[in-house]
């Protein structure tokens, strides 16, 4: 039996694993929740599950929990710096669900991989952050990443298939092009929250969807790729494919492409890596090829999305540049979600950045969160000159 800790169980993809291990109730048990806001979602799930720990973000958060919890279930709540690193290193863990969106996830993931866990992964922004010390903690400690998003978890199945790298001529990453594909450059420079909100595919929580619209999203899985599966940036291809029905692809030196397809449902890639290497039932059906009458892929258009762009140009280049694409763009994307700024002006603040701040040395894991602090408030005061 599997014995999980889900870092983030409220948001999309937390409630799904949930979903998933209710499904497959023999081979899982929840050792830890941790929830942010949706401490209603977090109750009832602790009532559902009856975890050993719930982690919230503060002390009456804990209080109100523990009130709700008393004489019903023995589920302890912590509150305290540390918590969320806590239940992810915990010896009773055998797999950790990375689902913290955003930098906010990267401590408790890191120190997974230090406790030498298997790391379910859905925080993209780790590994944009951190790559190579993650990388480097879980060769160390015999940890192992599955990840969870869903092209780089095709991409993962597909590579199984073939463990030489040298037969492998790229890796090609497919986006929906998100709500503003078709959308003259004009209309996206005006584009409200509610519609860049509007993905025409998938329900994810309301960054990623931002992210997803501006191709930021696929720009980040770029860099993840870059470090999860060790391909040179030549290596890596973006296309967009606006039905998502293929979810990443693999071409190889004899000129053949390998694809992994499947609905725009999270619930796939997730019973992947819970049951790896097993197959487990994800509660869905397989796609009825009888009824996709169309299949299309484009080229990105750069001049309309040149967050995708910007991913790419900070791969050859030191961690530092990564954290402030990474930085920039969660406090640009924060104004915009809060109606401070135009859609528009996402792309230029965070080309602002990255040509503004200078790198510094790097070498552990509180050297990125000093850094990423400092990124932050370089570009919180940008903001309020902009």
């Amino acid at each position: 039996m599997k014995t999980l800790s889900i870092l983030g169980s409220t948001g999309s993809i937390g409630k799904n694993v949930l979903e998933i291990a209710r499904l497959n109730n023999n081979n899982f048990k929840i050792f830890a929740l941790s929830g942010y806001k949706n401490i209603e979602l977090l109750k009832k799930q602790c009532f559902e599950f009856n975890p050993t720990y719930a982690v919230v973000p503060s002390s009456k958060d804990a209080k109100e929990l523990m009130e709700t919890f008393k004489n019903k279930i023995n589920t302890e709540v912590l509150f305290e710096e540390g918590s969320y690193s806590f239940i992810a290193m915990h010896d009773d863990v055998t797999h950790v669900v990375a689902a913290i969106t955003g930098s906010a996830g990267l401590k408790s993931t890191y120190d997974a991989a230090k406790a030498g866990k298997q790391i379910l992964l859905a925080n993209k922004e780790s590994m944009v952050l951190a790559g190579p010390l993650i990388l480097s903690e879980i060769k160390k400690n015999n940890g192992k990443i599955i990840p969870i998003d869903s092209e780089h978890n095709a991409i993962y199945q597909l590579l199984n298939t073939n463990k030489n790298n040298l037969e492998i001529e790229k890796i090609i990453l497919t986006a929906s092009g998100g709500p503003f594909l078709n959308d003259s450059l004009e209309k996206i420079a005006n584009a409200t929250v509610a519609q860049a909100l509007n993905h025409p595919n998938w329900n994810m929580g309301d960054k990623v969807t931002i992210d997803s619209a501006t191709l930021m999203n696929k720009g980040l899985e770029v860099i993840e790729a870059f470090y999860l599966f060790n391909f040179p940036a030549k290596k890596i291809d973006v296309v967009i494919h606006p039905q998502s029905i293929i979810h990443s692809m693999v071409e190889f030196v004899d000129g053949s492409i390998l694809s992994q397809l499947g609905y725009s449902d999270m619930k796939i890639p997730i019973s992947y890596a819970l049951g790896y290497p097993r197959r487990i039932n994800s509660g869905l059906k397989g796609i009825d090829l009888t009824k996709i009458e169309k299949l299309t892929f484009l080229k990105p258009d750069l001049k309309k999305f040149p967050c995708l762009n910007f991913a790419f140009s900070v791969l050859n280049k030191d961690l530092c540049h990564s954290i402030i694409l990474n930085i920039s763009n969660e406090v640009a994307v924060e104004a915009f979600l809060n109606k401070r700024i135009k859609f528009i002006k996402i792309a230029e603040i965070i080309d602002s950045m990255l040509n503004k701040i200078n790198s510094v040395n790097i070498s552990n894991i509180d050297d990125i969160l000093i850094f990423s602090e400092m990124v932050k408030k370089q570009t919180y005061d940008y903001l309020s000159i902009v």
